[in-house]
């Protein structure tokens, strides 16, 4: 009954989901002992979360309960170089360095697996993807109805998710996504003139919305010392925020971007494994995420199809991780990532907002096996810091530079037990 009221706890915490930012505006890993291997792992079966991953993983783990709490800090900050012009039709910032506020948040995690068969299996994951969030104490727009600048994108979901083993060795799985998020932004009004709809582009109280999409995984022996896994998740078609629809593309629209993964493990004795993962997600496919600043706030308003969004690219991120087993009761487990930068240096403008400029992340980790049906696990991620540099494209040539930077860590604890044997 504790461990039912423990679970109980844990999910009624999600109603205050809080966002960051990784590979771009995902995590980089998603389950305690993946985030210790710095996402890598997508051909190996760790945990019950493990189907986030890839849902395939989930055959060859023990019915049980997973439960992730983290305590993570982005640090975000902008720096304006050079004087406004003050000429005609420009827009120009404030020098100086602004620092957001609000870099501790808490978030837990949460997955149940259970087999329904000698070669089926089901897993129930909740969690948090990551998102955008920003609380500069200025006006950094020159908006004065509001004394600070920024945006709070938060995103929760749950994955169902089914998998069956249909040779000895080789599994496939299918996991059907819920997603949902909330929106809020504030200090943009001074962009109202390029929107279509001003009265739903700045302050408003947080607009929410939901979709689905699916996730579809395999993961396989193919010798004794090496697996393999894949997995590709769809787009998922999120409903349009619709107290934004004055400031995203499409009339508020901002979809889930889809995204793969392919990696292999190598295990040269009982006691190592190395990991190798590839992942891209392809973020050209929303276009309130890809669409360029500049020509289409020129072109078009804010709000329309072809309104200027933040200019994300696709990016590729490489995971490598390590485990060792040879202490007993204890695996010991490393990683490092390298993912490209979605932000161009064109960009910098309104990407203030959602400096996700990340591309290094170094992680440890260690499971400590408690007793035959549970264990504990803790992970420490440290992002190095990492800044884009660029003009300011509405400004005169020349006269303002804009620097975007970010760095982050992280500690997470987390707690798994059997519950159905």
């Amino acid at each position: 009954m504790k461990k039912i009221s423990l679970v109980l706890f844990v999910l009624s915490t999600f109603i205050f989901q809080t966002t960051y930012a990784t590979d771009g505006y995902f995590r980089n890993g998603y389950g305690i002992k993946y985030s210790a291997l710095a996402g890598s792992g997508v051909a190996v079966s760790l945990s019950s979360l493990g189907a986030v991953t890839n849902p395939a993983s989930i055959i060859n783990v023990n019915n049980s309960v997973e439960l992730n709490i983290s305590l993570f800090s982005p640090m975000r900050d902008y720096t304006i170089s050079g004087n406004p012009s003050g000429f005609p039709q420009t827009f120009g910032l404030t020098p100086g360095k602004i620092e957001s506020d609000k870099n501790l948040f808490f978030f837990p995690s949460i997955g149940l697996k259970r087999s329904i068969a000698n070669n089926m299996a089901i897993a129930l994951s909740i969690y948090g993807n990551g998102g955008m969030n920003t609380d500069y104490p200025a006006q950094t727009f020159y908006e004065s109805s509001s004394p600070n600048t920024g945006v709070n994108l938060e995103q929760m979901f749950a994955n169902l998710t089914y998998a069956v083993q249909f040779t000895k060795g080789h599994s496939i799985g299918l996991a059907g996504i819920f997603g949902w998020q909330r929106f809020a932004a504030k200090g943009l009004a001074a962009f109202s003139p390029f929107s279509s709809d001003p009265a739903n582009l700045s302050g408003n109280s947080w607009s929410t919305s939901t979709g689905f999409g699916f996730k579809v995984g395999y993961q396989g022996v193919l010798t004794e010392w090496l697996s393999f896994g894949a997995a590709y998740q769809s787009k998922i078609n999120m409903n349009e925020f619709e107290r934004y629809a004055g400031l995203f593309a499409e009339k508020g629209d901002f979809d889930i971007p889809a995204n793969w993964t392919a990696g292999i493990a190598v295990s040269p004795t009982r006691d190592w494994t190395f990991l190798l993962d590839v992942k891209q997600i392809l973020y050209s496919g929303i276009k309130s995420v890809n669409n360029p600043l500049l020509p289409n706030l020129q072109t078009s308003q804010l709000g329309k199809d072809d309104g200027a969004g933040f200019g994300w690219k696709d990016i590729t991120a490489v995971k490598f991780g390590v485990m060792y087993k040879a202490i007993e009761n204890y695996t010991l487990m490393a990683g490092y990532s390298y993912s490209d930068n979605p932000i161009k240096e064109s960009e910098v403008l309104f990407n203030i907002l959602a400096p996700a400029v990340i591309q290094h992340h170094i992680t440890a980790g260690v499971t400590r096996k408690i007793s035959e049906d549970s264990d504990l696990s803790l992970a420490f991620m440290y992002a190095l810091n990492n800044s884009v540099k660029g003009s300011n494209p509405l400004e005169a040539p020349g006269q303002q530079s804009i620097e975007i930077a970010m760095r982050q860590w992280q500690i997470e604890i987390g707690y798994s037990f059997c519950l159905i044997k």
